[in-house]
């Protein structure tokens, strides 16, 4: 009842007032919410409501649905996001050094088809004040992963070696649209390269999220990343970042197009990046699921776990239960 009382208030009355705001504004009166965890922490929805236990590898999930990167890039308010009823949440995208991202504009909210454009490259406070705050996690309702940023070797492995102790598992962006340097990694050689490099130290699983596709040419070059991936042994696949987008109302003149409108693409990508490494890697999917019917597609397209982020903005933190309602409902009628 709480949930259905919670899913009216932001419907009619957060959500219209949220919207009259620029978009970035808004994702920083969110955060400042969010940041007051008794309240998620009341609201966080029963065990049944949430109950899917699903398996990412080795680790145990209470339901296959999981937040995605870029939404507490600082890894400031996990817990909150955990309380929504996540089997797993992601922090980040962390990297070594502060980083103030892109200049402004670098955020479009299209309303009409739910969908994002963002150019934000990485804003964060950097490596040390993210293993502070995940050292200080002590509430985690469900597995907490954290994002890692691929833009040299180097800070990549200290932000392995720093974040590991205190996740159950790491993804590696080698793919965001919005930052320089990250394109270098889509070279097999630099990549496999990388990935020797924090075999060598790592202890946990670790997720590369890889860029998506959308033809002929651009999956031939991701499928031989997916190879090099499966090669050097890593746990799995998240298919895939935002699709890039020229849009001149950035400041930057191109960003990530996230929401509904590139799930039809997630669709395709998915069985054929399974179909490319087989069953032996995890595979995350990523790109407009909002609902039960979305995620169970995808789930039965060959993901083992979902991910959303853009739903959040669009549907509200109802649509995590609302998800995993649709899903046991789904699941029982297969």
């Amino acid at each position: 009842m709480r949930w259905l009382l919670w899913g009216v208030v932001f419907r009619w009355i957060f959500r219209p007032v949220i919207f009259l705001f620029p978009p970035e504004t808004a994702m920083h009166g969110g955060e400042k919410f969010l940041k007051f965890r008794p309240a998620w922490y009341l609201l966080s929805p029963t065990r049944y409501e949430i109950n899917l236990p699903a398996k990412m590898g080795d680790l145990n999930l209470r339901n296959p649905v999981g937040l995605a990167a870029g939404l507490d890039k600082k890894c400031e308010y996990l817990a909150s996001l955990a309380d929504l009823g996540f089997g797993y949440v992601l922090g980040g995208t962390v990297t070594y050094n502060p980083r103030p991202g892109n200049p402004k504009p670098r955020v479009i909210r299209n309303k009409k088809d739910k969908s994002l454009i963002n150019a934000l490259g990485f804003p964060g406070d950097g490596l040390t004040n993210a293993i502070t705050r995940l050292s200080n996690l002590t509430h985690r309702p469900g597995k907490v992963f954290v994002s890692i940023a691929a833009l040299d070797d180097d800070d990549a492995l200290k932000c392995l070696e720093g974040l590991e102790p205190f996740v159950d598992a790491i993804e590696l962006n080698i793919s965001s649209p919005n930052t320089l340097g990250i394109r270098k990694y889509h070279d097999s050689n630099a990549l496999s390269k990388l990935l020797s490099t924090l075999n060598q130290k790592r202890k946990k699983p670790i997720y590369i999220k890889l860029p998506p596709f959308t033809n002929e040419q651009e999956a031939e070059l991701i499928l031989s990343l997916a190879q090099v991936c499966k090669k050097s042994g890593v746990s799995g696949l998240t298919v895939a970042n935002t699709l890039p987008v020229e849009d001149d109302r950035l400041a930057v003149g191109r960003g990530g197009l996230s929401g509904r409108v590139i799930f039809d693409n997630l669709l395709k990508m998915i069985p054929t990046v399974r179909s490319e490494v087989g069953n032996g890697l995890v595979l995350n999917a990523c790109g407009g699921i909002s609902s039960g019917a979305d995620a169970y597609a995808a789930l039965r397209a060959g993901a083992d776990t979902v991910q959303l982020y853009t739903a959040l903005v669009f549907e509200g933190p109802k649509v995590v239960v609302d998800i995993c309602r649709d899903l046991q409902i789904l699941k029982l009628n297969a």
